[in-house]
């Protein structure tokens, strides 16, 4: 699974996902995107399910680039423990998405192709997307 190597701070505080994405909002690399409708977390574990549909959709064809990582820490408790004794442990890492965020771009494969493989990667992700294309955005 993805997560960062070094971080500052091992426990963050959950924060908040209000308004729209400003960076990371235009294709950059590839000809066909998934952009995010909702806002929401993407575990990093999502993200490495999504990415397998891809490939394996593409046939090992074009190329892939994933344009978000998880690098915000959050924390569960134990089951069964009682109320106080502080914050739990970090139990994995997530990628904060919000509306209007690019989450993978494709290239070098047909419009078809890059449509289905995004369809099946979006049934793995938390968040609602849209497919675009190069055309499209302009």
């Amino acid at each position: 699974m993805l997560q960062p190597k070094r971080t500052k701070h091992k426990k963050e505080m959950r924060g908040k996902m209000r308004g729209i994405e400003t960076r990371g909002i235009e294709l950059n690399q590839g000809e066909f995107g998934l952009k995010a409708i909702t806002r929401g977390w993407i575990h990093s574990n999502q993200l490495e399910s999504a990415r397998k549909a891809v490939v394996k959709e593409m046939k090992r064809k074009g190329k892939l680039w994933i344009k978000i990582f998880p690098q915000h820490s959050y924390t569960q408790r134990p089951p069964e423990v009682r109320m106080g004794k502080g914050k739990g442990e970090v139990a994995g890492y997530v990628a904060v998405v919000k509306p209007g965020r690019i989450l993978m771009e494709m290239s070098g494969v047909t419009q078809d192709v890059a449509k289905e493989a995004f369809r099946k990667a979006a049934q793995k992700l938390p968040v609602l997307t849209k497919f675009i294309n190069k055309e499209s955005e302009i």
